[in-house]
């Protein structure tokens, strides 16, 4: 990446040499090998694994995998879908409350979930909690973790159980 990024300022042009197509200032999505069915081994671990994990494969998951040019960290934009009606206040609580979530979601103030805030770090940080408009029983967050020191389906499978065991799943 600092390789492509010198050549790209220095108007040579950022060489792909890892990757597929040139990383810096850029976004991949394409994440291991495709399949026939479009979705990416990486995807199909992301869907399954939580399932596995949880022992429980009555909801569904969909993900797309994009490699983003980041010194380190996952970082997750999230939509869940309730059976009913939830309370974003109550969603805030709830996951300012649980042990290993940090909520930094405050916009308006330029505060957020940013994988450089999560590097180093055990903490899960959520933020950018908001109504989906296309679906009215579901909500959009934003989740960054360092995934050296939180794994993405751990921590997937936390809040799911979390949620679960307040019935607000």
């Amino acid at each position: 990446m600092k390789t492509q990024a010198r050549g790209y300022f220095e108007g040579k042009g950022a060489v792909a040499s890892v990757y597929p197509h040139p990383i810096a200032f850029n976004l991949l999505p394409h994440i291991d090998t495709f399949l026939e069915n479009g979705y990416t081994k990486e995807e199909i671990k992301l869907m399954t694994e939580p399932l596995k994990i949880m022992g429980d494969d009555s909801f569904a998951l969909s993900a797309t995998a994009v490699r983003v040019p980041v010194q380190g960290g996952h970082s997750e934009s999230v939509n869940i879908e309730f059976e009913s009606e939830v309370d974003l206040s109550e969603i805030r609580a709830i996951l300012s409350s649980t042990s290993g979530v940090v909520l930094q979601d405050d916009p308006e103030n330029k505060l957020y979930p940013m994988p450089l805030v999560s590097e180093g770090k055990d903490e899960v940080f959520v933020g950018r909690i908001r109504k989906d408009p296309s679906q009215p029983h579901s909500i959009n967050l934003w989740i960054v973790a360092d995934n050296l020191r939180k794994g993405a389906a751990t921590n997937t499978v936390q809040i799911a159980e979390y949620l679960i065991q307040h019935e607000l799943v």
